[in-house]
């Protein structure tokens, strides 16, 4: 099995990557693009101001990035990434910006996002090492199953109406 081309192909295909962030309990989630440059493909991602937070992102050397299946939704392959920042309006920025602007949904200001991207966000280059902890036939047993982050938020009163729910009697 060429793992390279896994780790491309899987990645390529899923709309969403599991990062596991410095000084994180657990992975975030995170869209992104992959683009194949001359040399080798990346995943690109963007963070910062008011786009998805990956708090410690942008500082990182190294993280795992876990691919889920596309057709399965299970993990596929975990595989460690060199983190780099692109620099606003380098070469590389103005190849993967508009890749990343047309692949972003319901952006609140359109158009203007790259500049908005340049002034207050990074694009992170997630570039494969060639080092994969998990893969097909060697995954761990547990499930990765992962708790919701605990939150103080409640549901006061009455639970709302859910369509299928339990049917009531009818008024006479």
């Amino acid at each position: 099995m060429d793992i390279a081309a896994l780790v491309e192909e899987a990645t390529k295909k899923s709309g969403m990557l599991w990062l596991a962030l410095p000084d994180l309990p657990y992975p975030r989630a995170a869209w992104h693009i992959w683009h194949a440059s001359d040399e080798q493909g990346a995943a690109y991602v963007v963070t910062g101001g008011i786009e998805q937070p990956l708090p410690g992102l942008p500082e990182a050397g190294r993280i795992t990035v876990t691919v889920r299946s596309k057709d399965k939704g299970s993990r596929l392959v975990s595989w460690i990434a060199a983190v780099e920042q692109v620099e606003p309006r380098s070469e590389e920025w103005e190849t993967v910006v508009p890749l990343l602007a047309k692949s972003r949904l319901n952006a609140p200001d359109g158009e203007h996002q790259t500049e908005r991207w340049a002034e207050e966000a990074y694009i992170i280059r997630l570039t494969p090492t060639g080092e994969v902890t998990e893969s097909p036939g060697n995954l761990p047993d547990d499930d990765a199953a992962v708790r919701p982050v605990p939150s103080p938020a409640t549901t006061t009163g009455r639970t709302p109406f859910m369509v299928g729910g339990r049917r009531r009697r009818a008024d006479r």
